[in-house]
């Protein structure tokens, strides 16, 4: 059974969604940021970065909320969140898939900061790109492939809902607000929401 690492309000969430919607069990741990428990030697031998989520899945751990949806759709084909190798909708899936981590986080931290970047240097360019292009594709729904939903999706949808709805980071947009509302309406979302609201606890 997985183990997956976790602490609510943080990046985890997009690994928690991830394991609802395989429906495999799994178990959960709970890192305690707050309190430190992501600098202890046990969890460091995890995620020697100190971060969360992170995963272990027999002799083998991970981290990274994008290596880990990789790793979980490939290693529960079943569950239907990678389009296999020689699908020609796979290489989309990747480059959305990583564009949440490379492109959308960077933005909204940008945005946040109101930090200024280089356009040339920064490796997502800027962040009124990013969103557009994000909208812009968002716009032909309903999810990131189209009418497949996939991992890169919970990547995506994670980020968006952390930065628009939980914490109010960046401004919305129609497009935005719409497909937030059909991640929230899948089952295996408000499971994960339960979980890292403290809801649910078995």
């Amino acid at each position: 059974m997985m183990k997956l690492y976790w602490s609510p309000r943080s990046r985890s969430f997009t690994a928690l969604w991830l394991m609802e919607e395989t429906g495999v069990p799994y178990e959960r741990v709970l890192i305690d940021i707050q309190k430190g428990s992501q600098r202890t030697l046990e969890f460091l031998a995890v995620n020697p970065m100190g971060k969360v989520p992170a995963l272990q899945d027999g002799e083998a751990t991970m981290a990274e909320a994008a290596a880990i949806c990789t790793y979980v759709a490939e290693r529960y084909p079943e569950a239907k969140l990678a389009p296999p190798l020689g699908d020609s909708h796979r290489a989309k899936y990747l480059y959305w898939l990583f564009f949440a981590p490379s492109c959308i986080e960077p933005a909204i931290v940008q945005i946040a900061t109101k930090i200024e970047m280089n356009t040339v240097a920064a490796g997502w360019g800027d962040a009124q790109r990013v969103f557009d292009v994000l909208e812009a594709a968002l716009e032909e729904g309903p999810w990131i492939l189209g009418e497949q939903f996939s991992a890169a999706d919970i990547a995506i949808g994670s980020g968006l809902n952390f930065a628009i709805r939980l914490f109010k980071m960046v401004p919305s947009r129609p497009a935005f607000e719409r497909y937030l509302d059909r991640c929230a309406a899948r089952p295996a979302f408000k499971r994960a929401e339960e979980y890292a609201s403290g809801e649910k606890l078995d």
